[in-house]
């Protein structure tokens, strides 16, 4: 039964780390900022409304992904699995 369950986990964080890849290698890089929050670019539609957006959907994406990924390796390295 627990070897049943430390497959599943090991198939899902896997999966959680290789979407995590793909999302990092989505997002754009970060060069622009300081120039745009120089400029005012940052108090655009744009800027306001970032969660809204691809940007801020990838961003959000990443930061649960991160956190599944560390519950996951913490889960895994539990003495209850080997």
């Amino acid at each position: 039964m627990i070897h049943n369950i430390h497959t599943i986990l090991l198939l899902v964080y896997i999966l959680v780390c290789c979407i995590l890849t793909v999302v990092v290698l989505l997002q754009e890089g970060k060069q622009a900022g300081l120039t745009g929050a120089i400029s005012g670019a940052a108090e655009s539609y744009w800027g306001k409304n970032k969660s809204r957006s691809m940007e801020g959907g990838l961003e959000l994406a990443t930061k649960i992904l991160a956190v599944l990924f560390v519950v996951l390796s913490l889960v895994l390295n539990l003495k209850i699995f080997q």
